[in-house]
């Protein structure tokens, strides 16, 4: 089954997520390499791609895991929870409807 990571950053959470960026990259891959990545990026603290200093308020993620507890174990692991870059972080059950 699908489940949506959505995570919100800390107050000027730029430079660290520059520092665990490789690493929660790399997760994500895996992932992608598995067939199990649906969707996942940042959302930009302004609105536009590419917000520069400004940085980011969040991310999404989308993917498929086994269960819900599985999903949240997987999140509860991303380099961006250990080096402090979120706030907080929700696992949902996702279902895709459209397109």
């Amino acid at each position: 089954m699908l489940y949506a990571i959505i995570s919100t950053d800390i107050a000027e959470s730029l430079p660290l997520r520059q520092k665990a960026r490789e690493e929660h990259l790399a997760r994500l891959r895996e992932l992608k390499n598995t067939g199990r990545l649906f969707v996942a990026g940042p959302h930009p603290a302004i609105d536009t791609e590419e917000p520069g200093e400004s940085g980011f308020s969040g991310s999404l993620i989308i993917a498929e895991f086994d269960s819900l507890e599985a999903a949240r174990s997987w999140a509860e692991d991303d380099p961006y929870i250990k080096a402090g870059v979120y706030a907080s972080s929700i696992v949902k059950p996702f279902k895709k409807v459209l397109p």
